[in-house]
């Protein structure tokens, strides 16, 4: 039986990319309140398009995002600012940045991901469901890298971290633009 050929995609960090780019991009910031993630989505979603909508996944995508920078980087102080950078034109590209110290896990998740990738395309089911979430030193009960898992997958055009992993680049391609 011959193995499909494997691509197992990867969290990159490269501070030069192009999807860091934000001339053209409006802008926004807020302060780190948990219980207010889904409000600033829904606010950078306002004139969204219809046809990128997709149901709720993309608010949901960006939704983890910002939890992601209020949780992990800002630690809920609302003192600390989630600044994001969003555009909505023939697809939809977001830069969010955190005043935290970074994704330093990034490299242990890629790990992660790749040994988990690499035992379901081989069949290794065992293997895989060993593989289900990740922890990271940071983790606690709710923490399970599963977001970080859908977003590889959703956002077709990339996600890039800075340098410093306190600031992610993603965009979304759809076929028909961003007609209604």
């Amino acid at each position: 039986m011959k193995k499909k050929r494997l691509i197992v995609r990867s969290l990159i960090v490269d501070e030069m990319n192009e999807l860091f780019d934000a001339q053209g991009m409006r802008y926004v910031e807020f302060p780190s309140s948990f219980e207010r993630i889904r409000e600033y989505a829904a606010f950078v979603l306002a004139d969204c398009p219809l046809a990128f909508r997709e149901g709720t996944l993309l608010e949901q995508q960006l939704s983890e995002i910002i939890k992601n920078g209020v949780k992990h980087g800002n630690g809920c102080d609302p003192g600390k600012r989630i600044r994001i950078w969003y555009d909505l034109r023939k697809r939809v590209r977001f830069i969010v940045q955190d005043e935290g110290n970074g994704f330093l896990e990034l490299d242990a998740w890629n790990d992660f991901y790749r040994k988990r990738q690499i035992a379901l395309n081989e069949e290794r089911f065992d293997d895989f469901l060993s593989l289900a979430s990740w922890r990271g030193p940071r983790s606690d009960e709710a923490d399970g890298g599963n977001s970080l898992i859908a977003a590889l997958e959703y956002w077709n055009g990339g996600m890039i971290y800075n340098g410093a992993r306190n600031k992610v680049g993603v965009v979304r391609w759809y076929s028909g633009g961003g007609e209604t």
